[in-house]
């Protein structure tokens, strides 16, 4: 059966018969349109969000039932560990940064944004080096993105010109191998006419296949009024946003680097302020996918609820629905840690593959992938999910690509 075959609408439920290796015999076979994951461990952390209102206890006994079967603890109470490592089908990476093409670069240096060699981000990409990678650890399709922080662009034009480069540079890469990359547009949003502008020529002239939003600008996060026009721009096309993270406005550099803690608190800034504005029912065809398995946001979902007391904060009904609205990626990574309590809050059919690469270099790339293959709250059918079916769900244009 092929991948078009397979395509369901999003949000339907998981497409069965991806898992090459199948549920194993040690493990419940599940339905993985449970939205606590077919085969999530309970957590304290579930326990929480039942006690606030936002999961149903229900929904935590489910997820309590799989882990003896799934895995082993070792004495001392150590992290499960998974009695043995499962296949994987061909990965479609949804976070995955060309970080840079050549002209981007060029860009960036020629501004002073960017040094002209060394600096924390990196800035040396290639199409060659990138299909080896890809080939070398059984990624089939990339969508390409470059998460470029607004604090490069201090002005509107500089924004606009930016991100027409890169914009221009993925496109080109994109469209010269369709059967290995999708890309995702990078939108200036200093300005929301412009945001709107390069939103239209993205879809319209260059044919991505959906957006990266940074989560703020300066100290305006996504859900502010100001971006309303962008939002419904967004909406009416029934976009695929990528939300990605930077560092947090105003904070002063400490010992530990941001990118370990803050990020994780800066993606759930952006998506708590799209819950409490209301942005996120007003642009209920938006498809928002949280990076980094949504910073921190799926874990203090109940705190979110507790909060209306102080003033900020949503009704445990609004929680669990926003919850189940957004997409999620295994950036991060995801596993083993976070799986539990992301598949008890989110569920599995929400749950996407990202690498990160190349944030993350490629000498460690692969450490992320044996991560999600051996994770012992994941059985083969919701593995494989996660690996590739729930991306062709949300991504339907790239089944006919695939050979």
């Amino acid at each position: 059966m092929t991948d078009h075959q397979l395509m369901l609408t999003r949000g339907g439920p998981t497409p069965d018969g991806l898992a090459p290796d199948g549920p194993t015999s040690d493990r419940p076979t599940s339905d993985s349109r449970d939205p606590v994951g077919s085969s999530a461990g309970a957590s304290r952390r579930g326990l929480l969000l039942a006690a606030t209102g936002v999961l149903s206890s229900a929904a935590v006994v489910a997820a309590s039932a799989a882990p003896a079967a799934a895995a082993t603890e070792p004495a001392g109470g150590s992290v499960p560990v998974a009695r043995s490592a499962a296949r994987l089908p061909p990965l479609i990476d949804v976070h995955h940064h060309a970080m840079m093409p050549t002209a981007v670069r060029d860009w960036l240096v020629g501004h002073g944004a960017i040094p002209a060699s060394g600096g924390f981000l990196p800035t040396r990409w290639d199409v060659e080096t990138t299909l080896s990678t890809l080939d070398g650890h059984g990624i089939q399709l990339a969508l390409l993105s470059a998460a470029v922080p607004a604090a490069f662009t201090p002005t509107p034009a500089l924004a606009v010109e930016l991100s027409t480069i890169v914009n221009n540079s993925l496109s080109e890469i994109a469209h010269g191998h369709p059967q290995r990359f999708g890309w995702l547009a990078t939108i200036p949003l200093l300005d929301a006419a412009d945001a709107v502008s390069e939103i239209n020529r993205a879809f319209d002239g260059l044919g991505a296949d959906g957006v990266l939003l940074t989560t703020h600008t300066g100290t305006r996060y996504l859900g502010d009024p100001g971006w309303e026009p962008v939002l419904a721009a967004l909406d009416e096309r029934s976009a695929v946003v990528l939300v990605h993270p930077f560092d947090l406005p105003g904070a002063t550099p400490i010992a530990v680097p941001a990118f370990l803690v803050d990020y994780a608190a800066d993606t759930a800034r952006a998506a708590i302020q799209l819950v409490v504005s209301g942005a996120l029912d007003r642009h209920p065809r938006i498809e928002w996918i949280l990076a980094h398995g949504g910073g921190v946001f799926p874990y203090l979902a109940g705190r979110l609820a507790l909060g209306r007391a102080l003033g900020y904060g949503a009704d445990p009904g609004t929680i669990r629905s926003a919850l189940r609205r957004f997409w999620y990626d295994t950036a991060g990574p995801m596993s083993p840690y976070s799986t539990p309590s992301l598949l008890a809050a989110a569920g599995a059919d929400r749950i996407l593959f990202g690498s990160d690469y190349n944030m993350v270099p490629a000498a460690t790339l692969g450490d992320g992938i044996a991560a999600l293959r051996s994770d012992p709250a994941l059985d083969g059918r919701t593995r494989a999910a996660i690996a590739r079916g729930n991306a062709l769900r949300l991504f339907p244009a790239l089944a006919p690509r695939l050979p």
